[in-house]
């Protein structure tokens, strides 16, 4: 199909005619790719589930893996998911913002748009553009990353043109995304206590502090059991991933290198992701090696922001292996490790 790109800098009613086109795609069916302050979002209209089903044809998606529906106003979910006081507490403390809820579902969100489950995830981002294409549209917008299933979410226009050009019908250019990983998802269970399903700038403890207990679910850390289902994206099939394999290093930077160095199986196209403070340690040390400078180990908010853009930055290179040191488990940064983990197959070499 003939995708057009609509590009929107600064204000968002700059272009309100581009809006109101992209809000009639919406309506009839179609699909648009819009900027949040997370990731771009792959849109459609979900409460049509032949426009779901076009999601996931365009990402290649699995299709017992649900989506997300996004909000103009943290009420607005009201005659699609069940809501209740905790939602609301997590509403006013987070919303509009970088974080996802899952909750029953009502029957006016098709099954094919939940992945065949009885709940759905809800989110209402803080994104300007976001939000004015829902409220133009008049219906909730199911919306996962719009990649191709399985490589890096895309930050910026360009990822998604190189992915979506040809599949969706209109690609909004809003600039880089803010934060650089998906939002938080957590599951409001039956006593009002959290799961938190996948880790994103917003934190356990900043849960916690809404006198809340805090669950982490075994699937953010682990690989899901085969067979049990996915409660939500990015929890059941490999993420995130370049093309070349990915190997996560877990010791300090000494071992680190001499890994690096006598790996012989890898090849000879080798890169790394590192820190800024060892960028030109290991350029001396390593000279074969493509480095990317993930960002500052002091800065897990920078290295969230740019940890995609270099992972698709190493895909227009010919590796054979990348490595990178294995980030904490905690934070920001669990949501790195969340990611890399995934991106890496769960392949972790203990130093």
């Amino acid at each position: 199909m003939n995708t057009e790109i609509l590009k929107i800098v600064g204000d968002v009613t700059a272009d309100s005619a581009g809006l109101r086109r992209a809000a009639n795609i919406i309506k009839r069916g179609g699909l648009v790719v819009f900027p949040t302050e997370t990731v771009y979002g792959l849109g459609a209209d979900a409460t049509n589930a032949e426009a779901a089903d076009k999601i996931y044809s365009a990402k290649g998606r699995p299709a017992d893996n649900p989506l997300i529906i996004h909000v103009a106003r943290p009420e607005d979910a009201e005659p699609y998911a069940v809501l209740g006081d905790m939602y609301y507490r997590l509403a006013e403390a987070f919303m509009p913002g970088p974080l996802t809820v899952i909750l029953t579902a009502r029957d006016t969100v098709p099954s094919k748009t939940r992945g065949g489950l009885p709940t759905v995830a809800v989110r209402c981002p803080s994104s300007k553009i976001a939000r004015e294409l829902i409220s133009l549209s008049g219906v909730p917008i199911a919306a996962p990353s719009a990649n191709l299933s399985g490589s890096p979410s895309p930050t910026s226009a360009r990822h998604v043109i190189d992915d979506m050009m040809g599949r969706v019908d209109m690609i909004i250019d809003g600039g880089d995304a803010d934060i650089g990983v998906e939002s938080t998802i957590v599951r409001i269970n039956p006593d009002d206590t959290l799961t938190l399903l996948r880790p994103g700038k917003i934190t356990p403890s900043e849960l916690s502090a809404l006198g809340a207990k805090v669950d982490i679910s075994d699937a953010v850390l682990d690989k899901l059991p085969e067979g049990q289902v996915a409660e939500s994206p990015g929890m059941k099939y490999r993420h995130y991933a370049p093309k070349a394999p990915v190997v996560l290093l877990d010791g300090d930077l000494e071992k680190i290198v001499k890994y690096i160095i006598n790996d012989e199986k890898a090849g000879h196209n080798k890169a790394a992701l590192c820190y800024t403070e060892d960028m030109e340690e290991l350029s001396h040390r390593l000279p074969e090696v493509y480095l990317f400078d993930l960002g500052s180990r002091s800065d897990a908010l920078e290295r969230a922001h740019r940890l995609f853009g270099s992972l698709r930055e190493a895909d227009k290179h010919s590796f054979d292996i990348i490595y990178a040191p294995l980030p904490e488990k905690c934070g920001v940064d669990l949501a790195l490790y969340n990611r890399m983990i995934r991106a890496a197959a769960h392949k972790i070499i203990k130093l």
